[in-house]
Protein backbone atom coordinates (compact mmCIF):
# COMPACT_ATOMS: atom_id res chain seq x y z
CA UNK A 1 0.00 0.00 0.00
CA UNK A 2 3.07 2.43 1.12
CA UNK A 3 4.64 1.17 -2.29
CA UNK A 4 1.62 1.99 -4.59
CA UNK A 5 1.42 5.16 -2.85
CA UNK A 6 4.82 5.83 -3.52
CA UNK A 7 4.44 4.93 -7.25
CA UNK A 8 1.00 6.11 -8.13
CA UNK A 9 2.09 9.92 -9.21
CA UNK A 10 4.70 9.01 -11.02
CA UNK A 11 3.74 8.54 -15.37
CA UNK A 12 3.84 10.27 -18.53
CA UNK A 13 3.75 13.73 -17.90
CA UNK A 14 3.33 13.54 -14.16
CA UNK A 15 6.80 14.94 -11.57
CA UNK A 16 7.05 12.35 -8.72
CA UNK A 17 8.78 13.09 -5.81
CA UNK A 18 12.54 13.95 -5.96
CA UNK A 19 14.57 11.65 -4.26
CA UNK A 20 17.94 10.06 -3.90
CA UNK A 21 18.22 8.14 -6.42
CA UNK A 22 16.75 11.45 -8.79
CA UNK A 23 19.18 13.63 -7.71
CA UNK A 24 22.20 10.69 -8.57
CA UNK A 25 20.67 10.32 -11.54
CA UNK A 26 20.79 13.88 -13.00
CA UNK A 27 24.28 14.66 -11.40
CA UNK A 28 25.27 12.17 -13.18
CA UNK A 29 23.48 13.63 -16.66
CA UNK A 30 25.08 17.05 -16.13
CA UNK A 31 29.06 15.56 -15.65
CA UNK A 32 28.56 14.02 -18.44
CA UNK A 33 27.40 17.13 -20.57
CA UNK A 34 29.97 18.99 -19.31
CA UNK A 35 32.78 16.62 -20.62
CA UNK A 36 30.93 16.59 -24.19
CA UNK A 37 31.08 20.23 -24.08
CA UNK A 38 34.59 20.36 -23.29
CA UNK A 39 35.82 17.78 -25.75
CA UNK A 40 33.88 19.75 -27.97
CA UNK A 41 35.53 22.93 -27.55
CA UNK A 42 39.14 21.41 -27.93
CA UNK A 43 38.17 19.82 -31.12
CA UNK A 44 37.01 23.12 -32.64
CA UNK A 45 40.21 24.79 -31.31
CA UNK A 46 42.17 22.34 -32.73
CA UNK A 47 40.35 22.45 -35.85
CA UNK A 48 40.79 25.85 -35.89
CA UNK A 49 44.53 25.98 -35.39
CA UNK A 50 44.81 22.91 -38.48
CA UNK A 51 42.75 25.64 -40.73
CA UNK A 52 45.33 28.64 -39.75
CA UNK A 53 48.40 26.34 -40.17
CA UNK A 54 46.73 25.47 -43.88
CA UNK A 55 46.06 28.83 -44.47
CA UNK A 56 49.70 30.31 -43.82
CA UNK A 57 51.53 26.92 -45.91
CA UNK A 58 49.47 28.07 -49.00
CA UNK A 59 50.28 32.26 -48.54
CA UNK A 60 54.24 30.39 -48.34
CA UNK A 61 53.74 28.54 -51.16
CA UNK A 62 51.63 31.34 -53.27
CA UNK A 63 54.48 33.82 -52.59
CA UNK A 64 57.45 31.72 -53.38
CA UNK A 65 55.64 30.64 -56.46
CA UNK A 66 55.36 34.43 -57.73
CA UNK A 67 59.11 35.15 -57.01
CA UNK A 68 60.29 31.95 -58.94
CA UNK A 69 57.79 32.92 -61.83
CA UNK A 70 59.41 36.91 -61.90
CA UNK A 71 62.38 35.68 -62.46
CA UNK A 72 62.96 35.12 -65.98
CA UNK A 73 66.75 33.28 -65.51
CA UNK A 74 65.72 30.10 -63.64
CA UNK A 75 62.57 27.88 -63.88
CA UNK A 76 60.80 26.61 -60.28
CA UNK A 77 62.15 22.71 -61.47
CA UNK A 78 65.87 24.11 -62.72
CA UNK A 79 68.87 22.69 -61.33
CA UNK A 80 71.56 25.49 -61.03
CA UNK A 81 74.80 24.18 -62.02
CA UNK A 82 77.78 23.97 -59.41
CA UNK A 83 80.07 26.35 -58.83
CA UNK A 84 83.47 25.97 -60.27
CA UNK A 85 85.94 23.96 -58.78
CA UNK A 86 82.51 21.66 -56.92
CA UNK A 87 81.24 18.64 -58.27
CA UNK A 88 78.00 18.52 -60.37
CA UNK A 89 75.05 16.36 -60.71
CA UNK A 90 70.95 15.68 -60.91
CA UNK A 91 70.48 17.49 -57.50
CA UNK A 92 70.10 20.85 -56.00
CA UNK A 93 73.30 22.29 -55.02
CA UNK A 94 72.16 22.76 -51.68
CA UNK A 95 70.72 19.32 -50.91
CA UNK A 96 74.46 18.38 -51.54
CA UNK A 97 76.03 17.37 -48.07
CA UNK A 98 78.98 19.23 -46.72
CA UNK A 99 78.22 22.53 -48.71
CA UNK A 100 78.12 26.15 -47.00
CA UNK A 101 74.70 27.78 -46.10
CA UNK A 102 74.84 30.38 -49.01
CA UNK A 103 75.12 27.94 -51.78
CA UNK A 104 72.60 28.28 -54.67
CA UNK A 105 69.26 26.82 -54.66
CA UNK A 106 66.95 25.56 -57.38
CA UNK A 107 65.10 28.36 -58.90
CA UNK A 108 66.94 31.11 -56.83
CA UNK A 109 70.60 32.61 -58.10
CA UNK A 110 73.82 31.97 -56.55
CA UNK A 111 74.48 35.03 -54.32
CA UNK A 112 76.71 37.94 -56.21
CA UNK A 113 79.51 38.63 -54.26
CA UNK A 114 82.40 41.19 -55.06
CA UNK A 115 85.80 39.67 -55.39
CA UNK A 116 88.19 40.43 -52.59
CA UNK A 117 91.18 41.74 -53.82
CA UNK A 118 94.35 40.32 -53.36
CA UNK A 119 96.53 42.72 -51.48
CA UNK A 120 99.56 43.97 -53.60
CA UNK A 121 103.29 43.09 -52.64
CA UNK A 122 105.41 45.32 -53.92
CA UNK A 123 109.24 44.12 -54.30
CA UNK A 124 111.77 46.29 -52.45
CA UNK A 125 112.72 49.03 -55.55
CA UNK A 126 116.75 49.01 -55.62
CA UNK A 127 117.88 52.61 -56.51
CA UNK A 128 118.69 53.00 -60.36
CA UNK A 129 122.08 53.98 -60.89
CA UNK A 130 122.14 57.22 -62.67
CA UNK A 131 122.14 57.31 -67.06
CA UNK A 132 125.48 58.88 -68.28
CA UNK A 133 125.02 60.11 -71.77
CA UNK A 134 126.94 62.49 -74.04
CA UNK A 135 125.69 64.59 -77.43
CA UNK A 136 127.49 67.06 -79.47
CA UNK A 137 125.44 70.39 -81.26
CA UNK A 138 127.15 72.22 -83.89
CA UNK A 139 126.11 76.14 -84.82
CA UNK A 140 128.08 79.33 -85.94
CA UNK A 141 129.74 80.97 -83.19
CA UNK A 142 127.85 84.85 -81.95
CA UNK A 143 129.84 87.53 -82.65
CA UNK A 144 130.72 88.30 -79.58
CA UNK A 145 130.93 86.32 -77.01
CA UNK A 146 129.86 87.16 -73.07
CA UNK A 147 132.42 84.25 -71.23
CA UNK A 148 130.69 86.03 -67.91
CA UNK A 149 127.11 84.54 -68.65
CA UNK A 150 128.05 81.25 -70.96
CA UNK A 151 129.96 80.02 -68.22
CA UNK A 152 128.49 80.28 -65.09
CA UNK A 153 130.15 77.64 -63.39
CA UNK A 154 133.53 77.54 -64.71
CA UNK A 155 135.22 79.01 -68.33
CA UNK A 156 138.85 79.53 -69.55
CA UNK A 157 140.26 82.04 -72.03
CA UNK A 158 143.51 81.37 -74.40
CA UNK A 159 146.37 83.51 -76.05
CA UNK A 160 145.31 86.64 -74.72
CA UNK A 161 149.02 87.55 -73.50
CA UNK A 162 150.75 85.09 -75.97
CA UNK A 163 150.68 81.28 -76.09
CA UNK A 164 151.35 80.03 -72.34
CA UNK A 165 148.43 82.63 -71.24
CA UNK A 166 145.17 81.73 -70.19
CA UNK A 167 142.75 83.44 -68.24
CA UNK A 168 139.90 81.63 -66.23
CA UNK A 169 137.00 82.41 -64.27
CA UNK A 170 137.65 84.41 -60.57
CA UNK A 171 136.21 81.65 -58.09
CA UNK A 172 135.17 78.97 -60.82
CA UNK A 173 134.67 75.26 -60.07
CA UNK A 174 137.76 74.71 -61.73
CA UNK A 175 136.44 71.74 -63.72
CA UNK A 176 137.79 72.42 -67.01
CA UNK A 177 141.49 70.84 -67.05
CA UNK A 178 143.70 71.92 -70.21
CA UNK A 179 145.39 68.12 -70.98
CA UNK A 180 148.06 69.67 -73.18
CA UNK A 181 148.45 68.18 -76.75
CA UNK A 182 150.28 67.45 -79.98
CA UNK A 183 152.11 69.87 -81.60
CA UNK A 184 153.91 73.60 -81.18
CA UNK A 185 151.33 75.53 -79.59
CA UNK A 186 151.31 79.45 -80.89
CA UNK A 187 149.36 82.45 -79.98
CA UNK A 188 147.52 84.28 -82.22
CA UNK A 189 144.76 87.55 -82.58
CA UNK A 190 143.22 86.73 -85.63
CA UNK A 191 139.60 85.26 -84.63
CA UNK A 192 136.85 85.93 -86.86
CA UNK A 193 134.85 86.18 -83.74
CA UNK A 194 135.32 88.72 -80.04
CA UNK A 195 135.82 87.91 -77.01
CA UNK A 196 134.69 89.66 -73.31
CA UNK A 197 134.31 88.86 -70.08
CA UNK A 198 133.87 91.09 -66.72
CA UNK A 199 135.08 88.20 -64.15
CA UNK A 200 138.59 86.40 -64.95
CA UNK A 201 141.75 85.89 -62.99
CA UNK A 202 144.50 87.17 -63.32
CA UNK A 203 142.84 89.83 -66.23
CA UNK A 204 139.66 91.02 -64.21
CA UNK A 205 138.06 92.04 -67.31
CA UNK A 206 138.45 91.95 -71.22
CA UNK A 207 136.44 93.88 -73.92
CA UNK A 208 136.09 92.46 -77.85
CA UNK A 209 139.49 90.17 -77.97
CA UNK A 210 140.00 88.16 -81.07
CA UNK A 211 143.30 86.58 -79.40
CA UNK A 212 143.67 82.55 -79.13
CA UNK A 213 146.10 79.46 -79.54
CA UNK A 214 146.92 77.24 -82.47
CA UNK A 215 149.14 73.60 -83.50
CA UNK A 216 149.92 73.88 -87.15
CA UNK A 217 150.36 70.02 -89.17
CA UNK A 218 148.59 66.78 -89.32
CA UNK A 219 148.13 65.07 -85.77
CA UNK A 220 148.71 68.46 -83.51
CA UNK A 221 145.73 69.67 -81.77
CA UNK A 222 144.32 70.12 -78.02
CA UNK A 223 143.18 67.70 -75.25
CA UNK A 224 141.35 69.00 -72.66
CA UNK A 225 138.99 67.05 -69.92
CA UNK A 226 136.20 68.43 -67.14
CA UNK A 227 135.39 66.66 -63.87
CA UNK A 228 132.42 64.85 -63.40
CA UNK A 229 129.84 65.52 -60.72
CA UNK A 230 126.94 63.33 -61.66
CA UNK A 231 124.82 66.06 -62.42
CA UNK A 232 124.00 66.82 -66.00
CA UNK A 233 126.06 69.93 -67.55
CA UNK A 234 126.36 71.88 -70.72
CA UNK A 235 130.04 72.64 -72.03
CA UNK A 236 130.19 74.72 -75.05
CA UNK A 237 133.82 74.60 -77.35
CA UNK A 238 134.94 77.81 -78.96
CA UNK A 239 137.51 76.62 -81.85
CA UNK A 240 137.96 76.72 -85.80
CA UNK A 241 140.45 75.88 -88.02
CA UNK A 242 142.85 77.13 -91.29
CA UNK A 243 142.92 75.25 -94.45
CA UNK A 244 142.03 71.83 -92.70
CA UNK A 245 139.83 69.47 -91.98
CA UNK A 246 139.40 69.06 -87.75
CA UNK A 247 137.82 65.93 -85.93
CA UNK A 248 136.59 66.72 -82.43
CA UNK A 249 136.02 63.35 -80.11
CA UNK A 250 134.08 63.67 -76.54
CA UNK A 251 134.24 60.73 -74.82
CA UNK A 252 133.52 60.03 -70.38
CA UNK A 253 136.22 58.25 -69.08
CA UNK A 254 133.98 55.83 -67.90
CA UNK A 255 134.01 53.72 -71.31
CA UNK A 256 131.58 53.73 -73.63
CA UNK A 257 132.05 54.76 -77.69
CA UNK A 258 132.96 58.50 -78.53
CA UNK A 259 130.88 61.10 -80.31
CA UNK A 260 132.98 62.55 -82.93
CA UNK A 261 131.92 65.84 -85.13
CA UNK A 262 134.23 67.05 -88.08
CA UNK A 263 134.67 70.54 -89.52
CA UNK A 264 136.42 71.66 -92.92
CA UNK A 265 137.53 74.12 -94.88
CA UNK A 266 140.27 73.48 -97.65
CA UNK A 267 141.01 77.74 -98.33
CA UNK A 268 140.37 79.91 -95.29
CA UNK A 269 139.44 79.65 -91.77
CA UNK A 270 136.17 78.78 -90.37
CA UNK A 271 135.24 78.16 -86.28
CA UNK A 272 132.50 77.02 -84.81
CA UNK A 273 130.28 76.65 -81.27
CA UNK A 274 130.39 72.82 -79.88
CA UNK A 275 127.43 72.53 -77.14
CA UNK A 276 128.37 69.02 -75.40
CA UNK A 277 125.83 68.14 -73.11
CA UNK A 278 126.65 65.05 -70.80
CA UNK A 279 126.47 63.35 -67.50
CA UNK A 280 129.51 62.19 -66.24
CA UNK A 281 130.02 60.23 -62.57
CA UNK A 282 131.88 61.98 -59.98
CA UNK A 283 135.06 61.14 -60.44
CA UNK A 284 135.20 60.49 -63.99
CA UNK A 285 135.97 62.76 -66.58
CA UNK A 286 134.53 64.54 -70.47
CA UNK A 287 137.51 64.03 -72.38
CA UNK A 288 137.71 66.28 -75.54
CA UNK A 289 140.42 65.92 -78.13
CA UNK A 290 140.45 68.60 -81.68
CA UNK A 291 143.08 67.97 -83.83
CA UNK A 292 144.27 68.24 -87.34
CA UNK A 293 143.17 65.34 -89.56
CA UNK A 294 144.40 66.53 -93.02
CA UNK A 295 145.75 70.02 -94.22
CA UNK A 296 145.12 71.76 -97.77
CA UNK A 297 148.26 73.46 -97.67
CA UNK A 298 150.86 75.95 -96.22
CA UNK A 299 150.65 74.67 -92.33
CA UNK A 300 147.16 74.19 -92.01
CA UNK A 301 146.14 74.20 -88.16
CA UNK A 302 143.27 73.74 -85.58
CA UNK A 303 142.65 76.85 -83.22
CA UNK A 304 141.27 76.71 -79.80
CA UNK A 305 140.25 80.61 -78.41
CA UNK A 306 137.62 79.85 -74.93
CA UNK A 307 135.33 77.02 -73.20
CA UNK A 308 132.35 77.43 -70.89
CA UNK A 309 130.51 75.08 -68.23
CA UNK A 310 127.31 75.57 -67.01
Amino acid sequence: MAQEDLTRGIGPGKRGPVGPLRRAEELADGRTRLEQRRMARARQRRRWAVEGLTVFACLVAFGTYIGTEGDPATGPDEVLPAPAGRPSGGFPVADRPGLPADAATPGLRPRQRTPTPSPSVRSPTAPQPPVFHLDIAQADVPADVDLTAAGTRDWVHWGLRGAGSTVRKRDGSGEILDEGGHGDRVGHDVSPETFSWRDGAPVSSATSTTTGVSACGVGSGFTLAVDGDGEARTLRLYAGLWMARARLEARLSTGGAATVRRLEDPHTTHTAEFTVRYRAAKGAKLLLTWTVEATFGGCGNVNLQAVALR
